[in-house]
Parts: structure tokens; sequence; C-alpha cells
């Protein structure tokens, strides 16, 4: 069959999916956002030749945080998509991690084609939506983030299929009237073969300055789901502590912040670089003797922060600031490989990280439970089978 993958992220484990479904006797084109991407995630090196790429750019530079600009970036990037789908003509459509705007253009595109439209959700995004602007423009904000859960459960009502990252969103597809019948949940994962726990000593490391010191590290955007204030909460609590650095890499508003901030209140142990090659993705992991991510109250159940995944591959024991009920927090006290705490724990957070810092055997063990986990769970045949299922109930119609 002929399937069209959108991921407006580019991650690599829907790349992943794309390339074992091309290597499974499908023709698959994978596309995604070149023009929101600090680095380059998708390539076309591995020779598949059932698979090609489509990157696509915009006409100009997206600006993530002025609300018009954005908007409109947004619905170009859903026409971009709609005239790949009409030229590749696919005879189904699986789009994920795509702003409401742009993924309704691609549902109608899919829909004139007569091609079956899957909706890979992962993301409640009109909730962060209506919970941001509701903040920032009162009841005007709070109406707009109305229109577009109107418009997510539209777009979920009418897609043929439904994947769920978890299940914590059944209720909200309930709420939403989405049929049942159409639903599978098969959670998202990290591709392990490609994230392999690498020595503390290695070649990135060294070129930082940072083979030597004990390293909580982040990497990942900084958006509005993020508040920094842990990592700069963080340095001022070891920055009497020698050879110890917060390490963020990122890029961005926020980031942007840190760097004014390590400045303005004399932090030189916080670090902030800027995304790094794809290559080197690996070593910069390697790097951390401590993984870190953060995530606001407000996202709650309804944003998995697939760095967390990726984090598990690496091999390094987890230091997370995310709601308990959030499905990543679920997976790294199951996996028992790491330590979490609330958002408005700040108290916690910074107790869990000395905890991690003081205790070698500790850091050693969460960090190979984090691995086994990852290798247990993330099985590519069991979750191409799983996509493969939904796929093959519209063989007939191709």
């Amino acid at each position: 069959m002929r399937i069209f993958l959108h991921d407006y992220g580019g991650y690599a484990f829907t790349l992943q999916l794309a390339k074992a479904l091309a290597i499974n006797g499908h023709t698959v084109c994978y596309a995604y956002s070149d023009s929101t991407q600090y680095v380059t995630r998708a390539s076309g090196g591995d020779n598949i030749n059932a698979l090609t790429y489509r990157g696509i750019k915009l006409s100009k530079p997206y600006q993530k945080y002025s609300f018009i600009q954005r908007y409109l970036s947004e619905i170009e990037h859903g026409r971009l998509v709609s005239q790949e789908i009409f030229d590749f003509h696919p005879d189904v459509v699986i789009s994920a991690n795509t702003p409401l705007d742009a993924q309704f253009l691609i549902l109608r595109s899919s829909r004139r084609l007569k091609a079956r439209f899957v909706y890979w959700f992962q993301d409640a995004i009109s909730i962060a939506i209506q919970n941001t602007l509701h903040q920032k423009l009162k009841l005007a904000g709070y109406l707009i983030g109305a229109f577009y859960q109107f418009l997510e459960g539209y777009i979920l009502r009418s897609s043929d299929h439904v994947v769920l990252i978890s299940q914590d969103f059944q209720e909200l597809m309930n709420k939403w009237g989405v049929k049942q019948e159409k639903i599978q949940i098969i959670p998202n994962w990290a591709p392990p073969n490609e994230i392999m726990p690498q020595a503390k000593q290695n070649t990135w490391a060294v070129e930082h300055d940072l083979a030597n010191q004990f390293c909580f590290l982040y990497t990942g955007i900084l958006g509005l789901k993020h508040d920094p204030k842990f990592f700069i909460q963080l340095a001022n609590y070891f920055c009497t502590t020698e050879n110890v650095r917060i390490v963020i890499v990122s890029q961005g508003g926020k980031a942007e912040e840190l760097i004014e901030k390590t400045i303005a209140m004399n932090l030189p142990n916080l670090v902030v670089l800027p995304f790094q090659p794809n290559e080197v993705y690996a070593q910069v992991l390697g790097t951390a003797d401590v993984l870190v991510s953060i995530l606001n109250e407000d996202a709650g159940v309804y944003s998995v922060p697939s760095k967390v995944l990726t984090y598990l591959c690496a091999g390094r024991p987890l230091l997370l600031s995310i709601p308990f009920e959030n499905a990543a927090s679920r997976m790294v006290i199951q996996a028992e490989a790491g330590l979490v705490s609330p958002p408005g724990n700040m108290d916690l957070f910074l107790k869990n990280a000395n905890k991690l810092f003081k205790n070698h055997d500790l850091r050693i063990q969460m960090g190979k439970n984090a691995r086994i986990y990852a290798e247990k769970k993330f099985d590519m045949d069991n979750i191409l089978n799983q996509f493969e299922t939904i796929i093959k109930q519209y063989e007939s119609d191709s």
C-alpha cells in the first residue's frame, strides 16, 4: 500500500516506523517540517528504495512566539503537506504531532483523495492552547481555546482511526465523542539500536570540557510547557559544589533567557549549548551522569515528553519534575530508572537531585534499569505489527 506518514516534528521514532513500513513492502513517503527544526532529524541516506522524504519548507522564517505569524505558518505548512499528498496519492495518511490548523487541511486533502486518515494523537493540543491563551488573553484566550477544542474533536471524530499513545487520553476521547472502535493504544517508543549507551569519556564530552564534570543534562525544546526556573534552582543548589555542571542543550527564547540569567546571577556551573548534530546525539546523552526532564503542572496527563523515552535508551538515571499522573512518570517509576517529583515541589526536586549526585551505586543501577526497560518495551517488530493491523483494514480500498 501507499502510505503517507507525516510527523511535524520529524522525530526519530516516527522515522523508524516509516523505514520499517517501507522494508515490509509498503511504498512510504515521510514528510516533516523542515522550517521548525534546529537540526535535521530525517535524512535520505539509508538506501531504502520504497521510502522517500519530504522536508516541508515555509516561505518565511517560523516565528514560534508570534501568535499571528505562527498561525499563518501552520496554515501554510498544512497547504504544502496537502500538495505533497496530492502528488503522492496515498491509500493511507498517518499524521502526528501536527498543529490543528495544519491537521485539518491534511484531513481534508486525504478526504478529497479518498485516502484513509489515521490521527496519531500525541498531545491534547487544544487544551494546551486554551491554558496558555487564557493566561495571556483572559476571556478572549479562553474562547479561542474553546474553538480549538471543537476543531480537535472534529478532526478526531472525522478520522478513520485514532492511535493514542496513552490510556490517559481515553477520557478525553469519550468527551469529544470519538467512537471506541476507531481507537487503538500504541505507546510511543525510542529506537534503542540507534541510541546506544556511551562512555562518559567520549569525544563530545572532551570537546566541551565536560568529561571530568558531574553533569545534570537536559536536551530538547524549551517551550510553554517548561519552566526553566528548575535549572536555575539546580545550578544555585550546586553552585558551591566543585565539578558539577547543569548542561542545557536547547535553542530558542527560553534558552536565551537562561544564558542571560547565567551571566546576571553569576552561575558559571549552568552551561547552555545549542542543539547538536544528530551524529553526536548519543555522545551528548552519554556525557550526562543524570538526565533531566521537566513539565509544567498544566500539561498534566495530556503531554507525554518523548525525550524521556530517548533518555531510557541512553542508560542513564533520570531526574524528573513531571506530574505523577503523566505516563512518562509512571514509566520511569515502573522501570525504577529515576526519581520523580511533581512540578510544584522544588524542594523534592532538589532533594532527588542531591540523592542521585551522592549515590553512585543508585545511579548505576537506575541507568541499567533504564536500558533494560527500553530494550524490552521498545520492540519494533511488535510496534510494526500493531500499525500493520490498522493499515490492513484498508487494503480492500486500494
